[in-house]
């Protein structure tokens, strides 16, 4: 149940079975205004705005021609692909089922799985010039633990970006708080020309969430 206050504020009343915690979230969710805009614009999450707002200070999405978004659920990312440059080929992956997205590719599997790179790009139909990662490990509640996990991940949608990117191409990444390591930081820039960490506005405050933005992929190493 819940009950408007002042200003438009909804107050959530703690039900019987629901924890103070889960309290807290959804009256969280209630009067987030990114949330409302989501619903308003039609995006599954308020996550779409994050990559609006990076796409607005970096210009990340326009002349893309073939995009990978790692990470997909719930598709929100997706979608502000497929507004902005709706002939783009877009490929997602994700461990969660997700449902369909108009002009996406989608596979319900582990990024981490051997086979899942090769699937990505022959789903594709060439070399992407747009990696996106909004990956996060599964918390544990142990903060370096948890800050490890997914730096673990970043590493590995790193690893794939620099495989598979078009020359010139951009990867962009979720991060924890303090940003990628000087050891992940000093090898995107050895392949990219430009590394920069950013947290959008429509990242909440309390949020450990930042995001790596690399671009301008300086190309394979020749063999």
């Amino acid at each position: 149940m819940s009950r408007g206050g002042s200003g438009g504020h909804v107050r959530v009343l703690t039900a019987r079975k629901r924890t103070a915690q889960s309290t807290r979230w959804l009256e969280r969710q209630l009067n987030d205004p990114y949330v409302k805009r989501a619903k308003a614009d039609g995006y599954r999450s308020r996550a779409a705005y994050k990559l609006i707002e990076l796409d607005e200070r970096f210009e990340l999405i326009r002349g893309s021609k073939r995009v990978v978004d790692l990470g997909l659920a719930p598709g929100g990312w997706a979608q502000v692909i497929r507004r902005r440059i709706p002939k783009a080929a877009v490929v997602g992956i994700d461990l969660l089922p997700v449902d369909p997205i108009e002009g996406v590719t989608i596979f319900e599997m582990d990024f981490l799985d051997d086979a899942a790179p090769g699937k990505l790009i022959e789903a594709l139909g060439g070399a992407p010039d747009l990696v996106l990662s909004d990956m996060a490990a599964n918390t544990v509640g142990h903060p370096q633990t948890d800050a490890l996990r997914t730096m673990a991940l970043v590493e590995t949608a790193l690893a794939f970006a620099c495989d598979v990117l078009e020359p010139g191409g951009t990867f962009v990444s979720k991060v924890f708080a303090g940003g990628a390591d000087s050891e992940l930081v000093a090898e995107m820039k050895r392949n990219f020309k430009t590394v920069k960490h950013a947290k959008p506005p429509a990242s909440r405050k309390g949020s450990v969430e930042w995001f790596v933005v690399a671009q301008g992929f300086k190309g394979r190493d020749p063999k």
